[in-house]
């Protein structure tokens, strides 16, 4: 029965973090509704390390682009000052 309790518990913040809800926000909602506090703690411990095993698992780096463009959209080429000519013009 107790099992039970708790895995409602853990579902119930599985799906709501999914949804965008804060952790703290979620805990203090429980407790203010009467759950107990130690409860709370243990299931949202146990919530996240489920969602953390559920994660896809990055392999790659990211690759970040970008392009300066001018009024028409066309692509213009930016030349970088190097850190001494920026500091001593």
């Amino acid at each position: 029965m107790a099992e039970d309790y708790k895995r409602k518990l853990v579902n119930y913040f599985k799906k709501n973090l999914k949804k965008g809800y804060t952790e703290e926000s979620l805990k203090w909602a429980l407790i203010n509704q009467g759950y107990s506090k130690i409860i709370v703690e243990t299931t949202l411990k146990t919530a996240t390390k489920e969602l953390a095993l559920e994660a896809p698992i990055v392999k790659e780096k990211p690759v970040i682009k970008h392009e300066v463009f001018d009024q028409n959209n066309n692509p213009v080429k930016v030349k970088k000052k190097s850190f001494w000519r920026r500091i001593f013009g």
